[in-house]
């Protein structure tokens, strides 16, 4: 445990405290009947927690990671330090805001609820440009296993991009512009907040949700890096992805395929369009990409062949 918490230790501290924030949040969804917009008053914080846990850990060890192949890494640490601190700003101000049995984001009905949106979009800010600072450190470490060093770059770049979209969600739509009732913002689109979801994450059945290519960008991070895991652990039985090259040309297919999905999703959502129930053209897309990424893994494993040794 020491050891892992030198990882970066004010993310790390974080991360545990959000993970073990976790288990009350979903006793509280038990106990506590209330309800803001149709779900359980404690859902989003137990949400917020276990999402912020796995963002403040894999950044605590990239840092680490950061840290060992460069020997330096001063600025990185401040900026991990800030985004511990804001990310912490954030989960607070949520667990307030539902303790208070109301909103966090997009709140401005009253002078309190705008000053905790207020401080809570500030403190997200920060937190996306010290991981901003971070991600491209990232790209500074030359000494990484090729496959590896795409998983790496591609997730964070992502990851980037995922918290980034959350911007779009704190525009106020134009029914809000119309008839202002002390909201600013959604992230449902063409439909108020509040709607038909799916069970636990809430994404819209009826609407266009932002939270979805959010979510997915968010932890690309993460499920980059675990296709990179099974391919790796493949490479012991199967000869052909011995070649490092091989299992990097696969990495590149999977994050062009991821980015594409993201790509997709943003679309599909900006069009008001339910993530279980796709039109056509969104259907189309879909099958065009899936294509084109079994055609980029099947290139990337036909185009190499084991090199021959002298006399041979």
């Amino acid at each position: 445990m020491r050891s892992i918490l030198a990882w970066h230790r004010p993310l790390m501290v974080v991360g545990l405290v959000c993970a073990a924030a976790v288990p009350l949040g979903v006793l509280g969804t038990l106990v506590d009947p209330r309800e803001v917009l149709g779900a359980p008053v404690w859902l989003k914080p137990t949400k917020f927690a276990a999402s912020i846990a796995i963002f403040c850990v894999t950044w605590a060890w990239l840092y680490d990671q950061l840290r060992l192949r460069r020997g330096r890494a001063r600025g990185a640490s401040v900026a991990g330090t800030v985004a511990a601190v804001a990310l912490a700003v954030e989960i607070v101000v949520i667990a307030v805001q539902a303790g208070r049995g109301t909103t966090s984001h997009f709140n401005t009905t009253s002078r309190l609820d705008a000053s905790l949106w207020a401080t809570m979009g500030s403190s997200i800010v920060l937190a996306w440009l010290a991981t901003l600072w971070i991600a491209a450190g990232l790209f500074a470490v030359r000494d990484l296993e090729p496959a590896r060093r795409v998983a790496i770059r591609a997730g964070a770049v992502l990851a980037l991009v995922g918290m980034a979209l959350g911007f779009l969600m704190t525009t106020p739509t134009p029914d809000q512009l119309a008839d202002f009732r002390g909201v600013t913002g959604a992230h449902t689109v063409g439909l108020t907040d509040g709607g038909p979801g799916l069970p636990l994450v809430g994404w819209s059945t009826v609407g266009g949700d932002l939270r979805v290519p959010h979510f997915v960008g968010m932890h690309a991070l993460q499920l980059l890096p675990l296709v990179l895991i099974v391919v790796e652990a493949a490479a012991g039985r199967v000869a052909l992805l011995a070649d490092p090259r091989v299992r990097r040309d696969l990495m590149v297919a999977a994050a062009g395929g991821y980015t594409g999905v993201l790509a997709l999703l943003t679309w599909q959502a900006l069009r008001g369009q339910p993530l279980l129930a796709p039109d056509a053209p969104t259907v189309a897309v879909a099958g065009a990409l899936a294509v084109l990424v079994v055609a980029a893994g099947v290139v990337a494993l036909r185009g190499r062949r084991p090199a021959l040794t002298p006399g041979r």
